[in-house]
């Protein structure tokens, strides 16, 4: 019996608040323009996916190309479980915050959290803390789409919230979730939920006079791209705080590629860059990217 559940608190606002809306917009993301062009199928396809990055904004402007990610993901090898690490926006609960029991809500249904993986990750400088995830949006967006890409098939998950993301704090998590994922008898797929560039008059990021914000937000974001397809997490770091980068999960994209470099990984593409510019033209922009890890 689940200890407690955690309810959908975007519902309604980042995607849809009922199943059969739910689906329709999931649908549309992945068969949009800006989408990967078709649904998802479970395969096993080599080489299996370790880890992706993957954006949390409302899905009408950043679904199309989270849809590139999990068209990837079940097509080589949906996971028994996910760890998806989220940056904190809400300012609540410790530095870095792992919920160990329940069971997450949405329209789709329930997602149990792996507990015997969670315990393992409890550990060093990652705090059990209910508080950081209560009304945090970014791990929550992922749900619906691994529970669509599922088809019913059974997974649980793991979540952490990032306040701190530092290179030193990066460092340690991405150890403990390699060790946890190491001791585990259970395939597992490490998801970092960011979005790119903040830019324009909202955010207090201005392009040079002359240049459009979404391009500025595209040439900020490639700096960052780089050194993740490099499988850099310290040098993605310091580009971001170099070169003032409003990207704001570099904290778990970092500690994501630490893990899976040290189970194995070698590799990462681009799969797609966009951003909500390209659905609503603005004076500000988020920048969206796309990338896989195997």
């Amino acid at each position: 019996m689940v200890a407690h559940i955690r309810n959908a608190v975007v519902a309604g606002q980042f995607y849809p608040g009922t199943e059969k809306s739910l689906r329709k917009q999931i649908e549309e993301c992945f068969l949009d323009r800006r989408g990967c062009g078709t649904l998802p199928n479970i395969t096993q396809k080599s080489p299996r996916i370790k880890g992706l990055v993957v954006p949390h904004a409302g899905y009408i402007y950043s679904g199309a190309i989270a849809s590139h990610s999990y068209c990837v993901l079940a097509a080589h090898g949906f996971a028994e479980t996910f760890i998806i690490l989220g940056p904190n926006h809400t300012g609540m609960g410790s530095g870095v915050s792992v919920m160990i029991e329940g069971a997450w809500k949405t329209p789709l249904g329930t997602v149990p959290i792996n507990a015997s993986l969670g315990k393992t990750i409890h550990t060093g400088i990652i705090d059990q803390d209910e508080r950081a995830h209560a009304y945090e949006h970014s791990i929550e967006v992922q749900l619906p789409f691994l529970q669509y890409c599922a088809h019913g098939t059974s997974f649980d998950f793991v979540p952490i919230c990032m306040m701190m993301q530092d290179s030193e704090t990066a460092s340690e998590v991405g150890s403990i979730l390699a060790a946890a994922v190491q001791k585990s008898k259970q395939t597992v797929t490490i998801i970092a939920s960011s979005d790119f560039s903040h830019a324009g008059f909202n955010y207090r990021s201005m392009p040079p006079e002359g240049m459009r914000v979404d391009k500025y937000a595209e040439r900020q974001d490639h700096l960052a791209i780089e050194k993740i397809l490099a499988m850099d997490p310290a040098g993605l770091i310091r580009t971001v705080e170099d070169h003032d980068i409003t990207m704001c999960g570099y904290g778990p994209v970092a500690a994501m590629l630490t893990a899976v470099k040290k189970l194995g990984a070698t590799k990462a593409g681009l799969l797609k860059y966009g951003s909500s510019y390209e659905v609503h033209p603005d004076s500000s922009c988020v920048g969206y990217g796309a990338i896989k890890v195997y």
